[in-house]
């Protein structure tokens, strides 16, 4: 019988899988939150975490603290708002700004979530700041950086991919995981997710926030706020990674009616919050 492609890539990546440190029968297959994807998974999740705490230790310690009390405080009530709707109250969640003009926000594996102060004058209030926060988290929850991977596993071969991320050696794991989850790094390139990760994460992003009890609406405004951005001199960093186009609002408009439920349900709602700036 006839094994198309896909299956056959499959099959060969986990048969490789089985013979490295990430152990024998490991399963490959799981479905992304609320979209119901499905998605190829080679890379078992605490693995993903551990480099993610590892990666952001790093990333954080390399760069200076922002000394704006109002914007940390209110990242921080954001965060944990987010945190409390995400069904991950496993992760160990840290919330950090860092003083750089950079327009820009991550979040690792395990919950390590980091802003950088270039983009709260874009995010304007507390419901800016759950977009890109919701936004950001929504692809730590449906593990694209470890899809990522295991896709790079398939295409350069699964034993060499998994020997590079297993080495002891912190910069290739910093640099792995960075790279994984959109997030420059002076050990390596940006790699930009795929448009359909985007995609889901803008749809898990403004469900996450209306249960969390921001104005859904809130959403695709900034998203066309942050396009806008594209017509000036330099493309901010956040859009090397994010696309934000017309279609982007468009898709989240359309999910408008399914997030409004949500938040019309929210225990505490708080609209738009406090400004920012």
């Amino acid at each position: 019988m006839a094994i198309d492609r896909r299956e056959m890539l499959k099959r060969i990546s986990l048969a490789t899988l089985g013979m490295t440190g990430f152990g024998i029968g490991y399963c490959g297959c799981r479905t992304a939150p609320m979209t119901g994807r499905r998605q190829l998974m080679l890379v078992p999740e605490g693995k993903e975490i551990t480099l993610g705490a590892t990666a952001f230790e790093e990333t954080v310690g390399s760069q200076p603290l922002s000394t704006n009390q109002h914007a940390s405080e209110m990242l921080n009530r954001v965060g944990n708002r987010i945190a409390a709707v995400s069904g991950r109250s496993d992760y160990d969640w840290e919330f950090k700004l860092l003083a750089s003009a950079e327009q820009n926000a991550f979040c690792l594996p395990g919950g390590k979530v980091a802003f950088y102060e270039g983009i709260l004058p874009v995010c304007e209030d507390e419901a800016g700041l759950a977009v890109v926060m919701s936004h950001e988290v929504a692809h730590a929850l449906a593990r694209h950086g470890g899809e990522r991977m295991s896709q790079n596993m398939g295409v350069e071969g699964a034993k060499m991919m998994v020997d590079r991320i297993a080495k002891s050696r912190l910069p290739d794991h910093s640099d792995k995981i960075l790279q994984a989850y959109g997030v420059a790094s002076k050990y390596g390139v940006l790699l930009p997710y795929s448009r359909r990760q985007e995609s889901e994460a803008d749809h898990i992003g403004i469900m996450l926030m209306s249960e969390a009890g921001y104005d859904p609406t809130v959403a695709p405004a900034f998203w066309q706020r942050f396009g806008n951005l594209k017509s000036g001199e330099k493309q901010p960093e956040f859009l090397s990674t994010h696309p934000a186009d017309a279609r982007r609002a468009e898709d989240l408009m359309a999910l408008m009616d399914k997030a409004s439920q949500i938040y019309s349900g929210a225990k505490t709602k708080f609209g738009r919050g406090e400004r920012l700036i």
